[in-house]
């Protein structure tokens, strides 16, 4: 947890982070540390969770509901394809997003472009779960 003050919460909050591959709530995150024995409350869970985002040690994206979700993030520039079921999440390299950014920001006369992109489907296995139901 380089740059912040290493507390045994954090450092809780932060290994979880680490055996997980998708994205979860702050709810859910602190269900599992209560589960594992980790006397933590839901606020402690928030604010280590703003903590690691601010100092760019996890990604934080916004479900439909607008509910935050964490996930440890890797180094280089990614987006992401969450599922919405399960929350299964594959990555997206940046360079194929960041190119149609670019071409749709030209098409239509804008320069100096940024963006934020969050793409929320429903993944095979939860679409064949679905339709057996």
């Amino acid at each position: 947890m380089t740059g912040l003050r290493s507390t045994k919460q954090r450092t809780a909050v932060s290994n979880l982070l680490d055996q997980l591959d998708d994205f979860r709530s702050a709810q859910e995150l602190h269900e599992e540390l209560r589960r594992r024995g980790e006397g933590i409350g839901l606020t402690t869970v928030y604010r280590t969770l703003q903590s690691l985002a601010d100092a760019g040690q996890v990604d934080v994206l916004r479900t439909d509901s607008g509910e935050a979700i964490y996930r440890r993030c890797s180094a280089h520039h990614h987006h992401h394809l969450v599922c919405r079921h399960c929350g299964r999440t594959v990555e997206v390299e940046g360079p194929a997003v960041e190119k149609w950014a670019d071409r749709v920001a030209a098409e239509n006369g804008f320069s100096e472009v940024s963006h934020t992109v969050e793409i929320f489907g429903t993944c095979a296995e939860c679409t064949a779960k679905l339709k057996d139901a």
